[in-house]
């Protein structure tokens, strides 16, 4: 099989290296939550290029095909796009506390208003 006819399967691993990235390397926490869904679109797309069946047609029983694809790996998808908006509806809420609480959405900002200074006293950082 020539490595062109896998296409998504490429477009899964640059999105998946991209969402990783994002959350690795930002410090502000709106991207992060950007980088969690691009992540989450790659996994999505993975999901659904893998139960995909070649030739296969929709599970209606007429009594002509006799390969079928399952549904089963597209529903989950449904529902896994469903908790993904509330996952990421609950981070933005969460985001917004955060920027009222400590004025900023950067983690460097966030840990120096957490973090007293050695000597200072508190718990370390």
């Amino acid at each position: 099989m020539p490595l062109a006819s896998l296409y998504n399967y490429w477009i899964v691993i640059g999105l998946m290296m991209i969402g990783l990235y994002m959350v690795i390397a930002q410090g502000n926490l709106i991207k992060k939550i950007i980088g969690l869904n691009i992540f989450q679109t790659s996994v999505f797309i993975f999901y659904i290029s893998v139960g995909k069946v070649e030739g296969g047609s929709a599970p209606i029983l007429d009594g002509g095909e006799h390969l079928y694809s399952n549904p089963l790996p597209h529903v989950l998808i449904l529902t896994a796009i469903v908790v993904g908006i509330a996952t990421t509806s609950l981070a933005l809420a969460l985001a917004i506390r955060i920027k009222r609480s400590y004025g900023s959405v950067e983690e460097r900002d966030i840990r120096a208003q957490e973090c007293p200074r050695p000597g200072e006293g508190g718990p370390e950082c």
